[in-house]
């Protein structure tokens, strides 16, 4: 099977979607993620459960080589605005292995997954980042992002999703 390349600025550096099969490098840098967000103990799911959602399309991911070597990844799926009646892109996670940081290749990453959505008539590509991160934030503002400060997140999982639920 072909492997769907996109397109980069950076000599040196492509990016491919994800499949099934790479589950493990996947969740290796989900792992990292958590790690840097001090949340490594909130990593549960499984290479398994990884390659399922990523085959079944309940998420897609790409992956950045430099020289051949993963050194990232953006994982996204679709949400759906009811305000637009559009769907767009919800960027779950995006990160680069810290010795490759500072090279733009996140911004890479990102570029890449605002040109699926755009190429997909997507009218939004939306994330959350943790209040905390400035290098993060410093670099979504060098973007062009709006940060929503006016939304609160709320969450239901474990015990209160299954009350919530019956």
């Amino acid at each position: 099977m072909e492997q769907q390349l996109y397109e980069t600025k950076k000599q040196g550096f492509r990016i491919r979607k994800a499949s099934a099969q790479d589950a493990p490098q996947v969740l290796y840098f989900i792992r990292a993620l958590a790690e840097y967000e001090g949340m490594a103990d909130q990593v549960t799911g499984t290479e398994t459960e990884l390659a399922d959602s990523l085959q079944s399309g309940k998420a897609e991911c790409v992956l950045g080589e430099h020289d051949g070597i993963p050194v990232g990844f953006a994982l996204f799926f679709y949400h759906y605005s009811t305000f637009l009646c559009n769907a767009g892109l919800y960027l779950e996670d995006l990160f680069v292995l810290p010795e490759y940081r500072g090279r733009g290749l996140g911004k890479e990453l990102l570029r890449c997954v605002a040109r699926i959505a755009r190429e997909r008539g997507c009218r939004r590509l939306e994330w959350w980042c943790l209040d905390w991160n400035q290098p993060s934030i410093d670099f979504y503002l060098s973007m062009g992002a709006e940060r929503m400060s006016d939304w609160t997140t709320y969450r239901l999982t474990g015990d209160a999703l299954e009350q919530a639920a019956r």
